[in-house]
C-alpha cells in the first residue's frame, strides 16, 4: 500500500539536503547515462521478444512470463517514486512503523497467488471489472469498477509518482521541472507503446535490479556513517530539531520510534488499524487492482504465478533496511552518492509509470472500449490500447502545471483519504464473488453504492476539515479526529458487506451455471478444453462479438492446474516465506 500522503513532506527535506550539492561528478554521469542506456536497450529487447500483433500478446505478454520477472515487476509496479520517498520521509519523521505496509503484502501477496489467480485464470478474463461481470453479469459494475480504476490511476498512481519524481530530478539536476517530466515522460512512452506489457515487465525487472542494488549501496554507506545499527536508536533519538512549536512534542523524535507495533488509540499509525484495516486496503491493492493482478496473469503457468509472489514477497521486506532506516539517519546526516541516487529514482518512477500506463489502457480498451463496440477486431483493440497509452501521457503534460501550483502539500495529503474511502468497497466485493457463491449482482451493486456514498461523506469531511498543523488544538469533528483512516477503512469494507449480504438475500440466487470457475468452491481442478474460439475469444479476452452475461466462460490458460513437484516447491517456500515475515514483526513489534 503506497504511503503518498507524506511524499511532499519527505521531497521538502530532500529538496534541503541537495540544494548545496556540487555540480555533477564523471561518476555521477557514467551511472545516469548507463541507466538510461540500460533501460532502453531492455525496452527494445523486450519488445522484440513477444508477439505484439495479439490482444494476449500486446495486454498478456502472451502469457507466457516466467515467474522472475513476474516477482520482480509486481515489486517495482508498486514502489513509485512517491512511496519510495515516502517511505524514507516517514522514517525519518516517525520511526520505522511505516516498514508495516511493506510486510502485510506479503500475506496478501500469497493470497493472490494461491486464492484469487486460480479463479481469475480458469473465469478468462483479462481485467478485473471483466471478472466481475462474468461473476454477477450485467455492465453497470463494470462500467462503475472500469471508471473508478481509471480515475484512481490518474489522479492518485500518476500525479503522486510524477511530481515526486520530477521534482526530485529538478532538485538535483537543476533543471525545469515541466522539462525534467516530458523527457521522462516520452522515455516511459516509448517502449510502453510499442511493446506492451511484456516491456514492462522486463524494464520492470530491470528498475528492480538498480532499485535493490542502489538502495542496498546507499544503506551500506548510510550506516557506515553512522556507525551502524546500534548507534542508530541513539543518534536518531537526539536529532531533534533546531526550531520547534513550544510546549508541544511536534518535530521531536517519537518515543516508540523503534516499535513496529504502536498504540491502537494514540499511536500514529495504531496496530490494530495496520493489522487489519490495512489488510484491506492491501487486498483491493495486491488481489483486485489492475497494475498488480495483469503481471500475474500474464504467467506461464500458475506455478510461476505462485513464484512470481514470493518472490515480490521477499523483496517487499527489505524496505526497512535500505529505505527507512537510511531515512531515519538522513535525520542525523546525508549519505551522498548522487549519481547512484538519481538512478535509483528514475528507476522507481520509470516502473510505476509504465505499469499504471499499460494497465490503464488495458481497462479502458477490454472493458469501456468493446463495450462501446462488441465487434472490435484485434487490430482496433491494439490501436486503441496504444492510442490510450499516448492521451495518459499527454494528459499528464497538462497535468503539470496543476501539480506545480498545490501548495503546502495538501494533494498529498488528500491522496491517501481518497484511497481509504473509495477502495475498501472494491474490497468487499471481490471478497464475497469469489468466497460467497450466493452472492448476485443486485446485492454486490448495492454495496458498492452504499460504500461509495459512506466513502464520499468522509472524503467531504477530510476536505472540509484538513488536518490541523503542528501545535494547533484538534478541533475536526469525531469522526476524522478519533477515527484513524486505518480503523475507518476496516468499518466501511464490513458496511460494505452488510449492504452486499443482505441485498443478495432478498434476490435470487445467481444460476448455478454461471459459477463455473468464478468462484473458489466452484473452480475446476482439471484440465479444461481450449474453447473453438481460443485465440480469438476468452484466451485473448477480444472474442468476436460481445459475450452473454449468462454463457459461462472457458479457460484462460486451459487449466488451473500445476505439476505436484512445483507445486510442494512453491508451498515450501510460502512456508518459509511466513516464518521469515512472523520472526521480522515479533522482533520488531
Amino acid at each position: 500500500m503506497k504511503k503518498e500522503a507524506v511524499g511532499m513532506m519527505a521531497v521538502n527535506s530532500t529538496a534541503g539536503s541537495f540544494s548545496s550539492f556540487q555540480q555533477f561528478s564523471i561518476a555521477d554521469l557514467i551511472v545516469i547515462v548507463a541507466y538510461f542506456s540500460l533501460n532502453i536497450a531492455v525496452g527494445i529487447w523486450s519488445s522484440c521478444r513477444v508477439n505484439r500483433n495479439t490482444v494476449s500478446g500486446y495486454f498478456l505478454a502472451g502469457r507466457d512470463m516466467a515467474w522472475w520477472p513476474i516477482g520482480a515487476s509486481l515489486f517495482a509496479s508498486s514502489e513509485g517514486s512517491g512511496l519510495f520517498i515516502g517511505l524514507a520521509g516517514t522514517g525519518a519523521a516517525g520511526g520505522i512503523a511505516v516498514a508495516g505496509f511493506e510486510w502485510n503484502a506479503t500475506y496478501v501477496l500469497l493470497a493472490l497467488a494461491w486464492v484469487f489467480v486460480p479463479v481469475y485464470i480458469s473465469s478468462g478474463i483479462v481485467t478485473m471489472p471483466e471478472y466481475l461481470q462474468r461473476r454477477f453479469g450485467g455492465e453497470r459494475i463494470r462500467m462503475y469498477l472500469s471508471g473508478l480504476s481509471l480515475l484512481l490511476s490518474i489522479f492518485t498512481k500518476i500525479s503522486t509518482d510524477l511530481y515526486s519524481g520530477a521534482l526530485f530530478v529538478q532538485v538535483c539536476l537543476g533543471w525545469d521541472l515541466y522539462l525534467s517530466t516530458v523527457l521522462m515522460l516520452l522515455v516511459t512512452a516509448l517502449y510502453t507503446i510499442a511493446g506492451g506489457l511484456a516491456a514492462v515487465i522486463y524494464t520492470d525487472t530491470l528498475q528492480t535490479l538498480i532499485m535493490v542494488v542502489g538502495a542496498i549501496a546507499l544503506a551500506i554507506k548510510a550506516f557506515n556513517e553512522i556507525g551502524g545499527y546500534l548507534n542508530l536508536e541513539e543518534a536518531y533519538l537526539k536529532a531533534v530539531p533546531a526550531k520547534i512549536v513550544p510546549n508541544t512534542t511536534c518535530h521531536l523524535p517519537r518515543a516508540d520510534a523503534m516499535h513496529l507495533f504502536r498504540d491502537p488509540v494514540s499511536g500514529d499509525l495504531p496496530w490494530t488499524g495496520m493489522t487489519f484495516g490495512l489488510s484491506v486496503m492491501a487486498t483491493w491493492y495486491w488481489c483486485t487492482d489492475q497494475v498488480i493482478v495483469q503481471r500475474s496473469l500474464s504467467a506461464k503457468s500458475l506455478s510461476h504465478a505462485k513464484a512470481g509472489s514470493i518472490l515480490a514477497s521477499y523483496l517487499k521486506m527489505l524496505p526497512l533496511f535500505i529505505i527507512i532506516m537510511p531515512g531515519m539517519i538522513s535525520r542525523v546526516l546525508y549519505p551522498g552518492l548522487r549519481g547512484l541516487m538519481i538512478a535509483v529514482m528514475m528507476a522507481a518512477l520509470m516502473s510505476s509509470l509504465t505499469s499504471i500506463f499499460n494497465s490503464s489502457s488495458t481497462l479502458f480498451t477490454m472493458d469501456i472500449w468493446r463495450w462501446l463496440r462488441p465487434r472490435a477486431g484485434e487490430r482496433e483493440l491494439l490501436l486503441v490500447g496504444r492510442a490510450v497509452t499516448v492521451a495518459l501521457v499527454a494528459l499528464s503534460v497538462v497535468w503539470i502545471p496543476i501539480l506545480q501550483s498545490a501548495s503546502s502539500g495538501q494533494l498529498y495529503g488528500y491522496i491517501q483519504a481518497v484511497t481509504s474511502c473509495l477502495a475498501p468497497p472494491v474490497t468487499a466485493v471481490f471478497l464475497l464473488a469469489v468466497f460467497w457463491p450466493r452472492a448476485n449482482e443486485q446485492g454486490a451493486f448495492w454495496g458498492l453504492m452504499a460504500g461509495l456514498a459512506l466513502g464520499l461523506a468522509r472524503l467531504a469531511l477530510e476536505m472540509a476539515h484538513p488536518a490541523p498543523r503542528c501545535g494547533v488544538p484538534d478541533a475536526r469533528p469525531a469522526l476524522l479526529a478519533r477515527l484513524h483512516y486505518l480503523h475507518f477503512a476496516l468499518l466501511l469494507c464490513a458496511a460494505t458487506v452488510a449492504v452486499a449480504v443482505g441485498g443478495s438475500l432478498l434476490g435470487a440466487p445467481p444460476p448455478r451455471a454461471r459459477l463455473s470457475n468464478l468462484t473458489w468452491w466452484t473452480l475446476s481442478r482439471e484440465p479444461l478444453p481450449p474453447g473453438p474460439d481460443a485465440g480469438t475469444g476468452s484466451r485473448d479476452g477480444a472474442p468476436r462479438g460481445r459475450q452473454p452475461a449468462e454463457s459461462p466462460p472457458r479457460a484462460a490458460l486451459g487449466d488451473a492446474a500445476e505439476s505436484p513437484f512445483w507445486a510442494g516447491v512453491c508451498c515450501a517456500n510460502a512456508v518459509v516465506l511466513v516464518c521469515v515475515n512472523v520472526f521480522c514483526y515479533a522482533y520488531f513489534a
